[in-house]
Parts: structure tokens; C-alpha cells; sequence
């Protein structure tokens, strides 16, 4: 255990939550109530929210009860000025307000880690699935230096969208065993808490599937791209290269299903390498496939980033999805694909891997890399 490690036992860092009234902030709450290393300290929803007692202001939708050291904290509006002892800031914020607010919190020098989709394309802006890509907090410093004025803690960190990140884990699996990989189709079977609450309308998906999800496609492809790229340096200026290197094609086709919990793909992938890994070499990759935040010890990574399912019905939302509480990945069903290289199918849990533990497991990174200037309380 690093000294580092055992600080963090002794002494807990100071977080807050925004959005900590809606779905995702809720999340943010169960998962950070029981932290070894994070306390939270400031809770930040509406105006209509603010003011009032956790317990009174949240309409509470999670499986587990509203943890009793949260219930009596008093909801403040989203302003920096109340978040001003919080080493880190957690957002949950709807994407019709998170800009603004997230761009206020990064401007007062408070540390941003975003389940929200606007700054995701930003180019100074990390784009993280913590499994796949924390090599890109090295973006961090020169988005301190290019902000005006230049920032000495504050910055802005995103996790990548539900689908997105149950992709790119066991592709980035692939890509350090066997090189490049050149095409990828991928076909989801989205749960309908992705959409939030409410959510999607009874009337729409019972007994149904709905084959579209707006912006879905779109994100997946783009997001993918700039996840598994790497960062090139030009006359000492950083820039994501978006898989530029390699060209990476993905084809992404995203549907809505009656499930509640868990993101179900499946997937296609054709290598640069000739000839391409066999399935049981695939199998034993994933298997392998070990990410610094369980090699550096971040409490909330999962044992295993990615578990191979050998049976052939395998992995099921309803059996599957909370397997590691969430925090990995499951991959069945590998084979051989008669048009590209190799299919398989993945299960994630759009609620947690997808969601709120991306952002936490982030920021046990950047804690532990240095990232976060912690004051501790």
C-alpha cells in the first residue's frame, strides 16, 4: 500500500454532487454514501430544491434507501461559492443546464468530473472510460493553461456515454493484445433507464423495441474514436488524434428495449493484423486485460475489467448487470464472424459503469496520479 493509499484511509477528501435530486445525482449518493475515501460535503440541485433537506427534496427512485448521512444535508442552488471546500465536484447535471454550471465550477478552480455530454468534444477536455483511457488526464495541464485566466485546480473531466463505454473496454482489450482494429459494427439493445425518469412512456415500450435513440449512433462512433486515439504532440501543443493513426470505422445501430437496467451489444470487429486472433486467443485477452485502475488500487475498479462468460446464453441483463456492482464488463458468446473477424456479445450497466462509477472510479485516478490537489479533511 503507498503512503498515498494509506492517507486516504485516515483522511477523507471533501466531494460535492450536482443535479444530486435527479437519477444520475442519486447514484452519485448511493455509490459515494459508504466511500473509503470520499465524503460528501455539498449537495447542489434547483432552486426549487435548494434550501431544503436531502430527504425532503429528492423524489428518491433507488433500490437502496436514501443514506441516513445524507438525508439532513441542505440542498444549495449550483453555484461555486457553495462548493468552495470540495476538493472534487461530481456532476449530474441534465445536458440542457450542465455547460453553464460545469464552465462556473471549472472557472472558480473547482475540480469537474461531468456524467454530461457537453463538453465531451471539447478539445481540451478529457473524454475517460477509466478501464480504457486514463492516460488522457495528461490533457488536464493544458487545459488549466489555455483557460483565462490560466486555473491551478480547476478543470473538467467527462465519462463517455452508457453505450459508448461498454464498447470501447473490451475493444481497447483487443487493441493492446493484437494491434489496431480497423472496423467495428455494433448493435445495441438499450435499457430504458438510460433515458431517465421518466424515461420513455409505457405505451412505447411494452411489448416493444424502439429502433431508434436520437444521437445515440452518432455518439458512439465519435466518442469511440476519440477514447481509444491517443494524444499527439505538435510544437508543445497537445491534441487527441482520434484513432488517426489507425483509422477506425463504427457502425453503430441503437435501440431501445423493454429491460430495465443493462445495455446489451452485439458486436463485429475486423483487425489490421493478418491473420486475425482466433476466438480462444480473443477469450484469453479479455480475460487478461488488466487497466492501471485496478493495478493502482482504486477502490471502486472492478476485479475483473472484463468477465468471459463461457456459456453460450451468456450475459443476460437480469442475470448479469450487477455482477462487481456494475463496475466491469461482461463479454460472451466469441466466435468467428463470417464478414469481418470476430463477434461476441457485451453486457454493461448503463446506471453505473455507464454512469456515476465511471466518474468516481475517474477521480480515484486523478487522486491518485496527482491530478486532484487534495485538501483533506
Amino acid at each position: 500500500m503507498s503512503n498515498l493509499h494509506r492517507i486516504l484511509d485516515e483522511k477523507l477528501v471533501r466531494v460535492g454532487v450536482l443535479g444530486a435530486t435527479g437519477t444520475v445525482g442519486q447514484r452519485f449518493i448511493s455509490l459515494l454514501s459508504n466511500h473509503p475515501w470520499f465524503i460528501i460535503h455539498a449537495l447542489g440541485a434547483s432552486p426549487r430544491s435548494a434550501g431544503k433537506p436531502y430527504a425532503k427534496a429528492t423524489n428518491w427512485k433507488q433500490t437502496t434507501p436514501i443514506p441516513s448521512n445524507v438525508r439532513e444535508i441542505i440542498v444549495q442552488e449550483c453555484k461555486p461559492e457553495h462548493f468552495g471546500d470540495c476538493a472534487i465536484v461530481f456532476s449530474g447535471l441534465d445536458a440542457d443546464v450542465a455547460g453553464d454550471i460545469e464552465g462556473a465550477f471549472r472557472a472558480a478552480d473547482l475540480a469537474v468530473f461531468s456524467n454530461a455530454k457537453n463538453y465531451r468534444r471539447d478539445p481540451s477536455v478529457p473524454l475517460i472510460v477509466p478501464l480504457v483511457n486514463d492516460s488522457h488526464l495528461s490533457m488536464i495541464p493544458q487545459q488549466q493553461a489555455l483557460h483565462q485566466p490560466p486555473l491551478q485546480k480547476g478543470f473538467i473531466l467527462t465519462n463517455a456515454n452508457c453505450s459508448t463505454t461498454g464498447l470501447v473496454v473490451p475493444l481497447r482489450a483487443l487493441e493492446k493484445s493484437f494491434g489496431p482494429i480497423e472496423a467495428c459494427f455494433v448493435t445495441t439493445m438499450q435499457a430504458i433507464s438510460g433515458a431517465g425518469y421518466p424515461g420513455v412512456s409505457a405505451l412505447d415500450i411494452v411489448d416493444n423495441v424502439v429502433p431508434y435513440i436520437g444521437g445515440e449512433e452518432e455518439k458512439m462512433e465519435w466518442e469511440t474514436l476519440k477514447i481509444l486515439g491517443g494524444i499527439a504532440e505538435e510544437d508543445g501543443k497537445k491534441d487527441f488524434d482520434m484513432h488517426s493513426r489507425y483509422p477506425l470505422r463504427v457502425s453503430a445501430s441503437c435501440n431501445r428495449v423493454p429491460v430495465i437496467d443493462g445495455h446489451t451489444m452485439t458486436v463485429s470487429v475486423r483487425f489490421s493484423r493478418r491473420p486475425p486472433p482466433s476466438p480462444q486467443q480473443v477469450r484469453e485477452a479479455l480475460v487478461a486485460y488488466t487497466p492501471e485502475a485496478q493495478s493502482m488500487g482504486c477502490p471502486s475498479a472492478p476485479v475483473h475489467a472484463v468477465f468471459v462468460h463461457e456459456e453460450p446464453d451468456r450475459p443476460q441483463p437480469r442475470l448479469d448487470r450487477y455482477y462487481q456492482d456494475g463496475a466491469g464488463v461482461s463479454v460472451g458468446r466469441v466466435r468467428q464472424c463470417a464478414v469481418l473477424d470476430i463477434k461476441f456479445v457485451v453486457l454493461a450497466n448503463n446506471v453505473s459503469i455507464g454512469a456515476a462509477t465511471s466518474s468516481i472510479i475517474n477521480a480515484e485516478l486523478a487522486v491518485l496520479k496527482g491530478v486532484v490537489k487534495l485538501p483533506i479533511m
